[in-house]
């Protein structure tokens, strides 16, 4: 039975639907994927939590200004920060 594509809400509820692309269309596949973990094997600590002064773990490599499908600026290393994954998804519920 196919299932029915993801959608994502606009700003103000239903005010319309966006299928959204697989990670992998987004540009997260095993090419980012290394990418990303030898980036926090270099940047260990989440950027956030230490402006807070409390030493965390990142998890997550975050792109600064969302890259919206650019792939320059997807793959623009200046424009990514550890953080962990509380921080991450905090900014993420904020809209930044």
């Amino acid at each position: 039975m196919p299932t029915s594509p993801k959608s994502h809400k606009g700003p103000i509820a239903g005010t319309y639907t966006e299928v959204r692309k697989t990670a992998a269309e987004r540009g997260y596949n095993h090419r980012w994927q290394k990418a990303r973990a030898t980036y926090l094997g270099r940047n260990q600590l989440c950027a956030a939590c230490m402006k807070e002064g409390r030493p965390t773990l990142a998890t997550v490599v975050d792109h600064i200004v969302p890259h919206r499908g650019d792939v320059n600026l997807f793959w623009d290393t200046s424009n990514w920060q550890p953080l962990c994954k509380t921080c991450h998804d905090a900014k993420t519920r904020q809209g930044q």
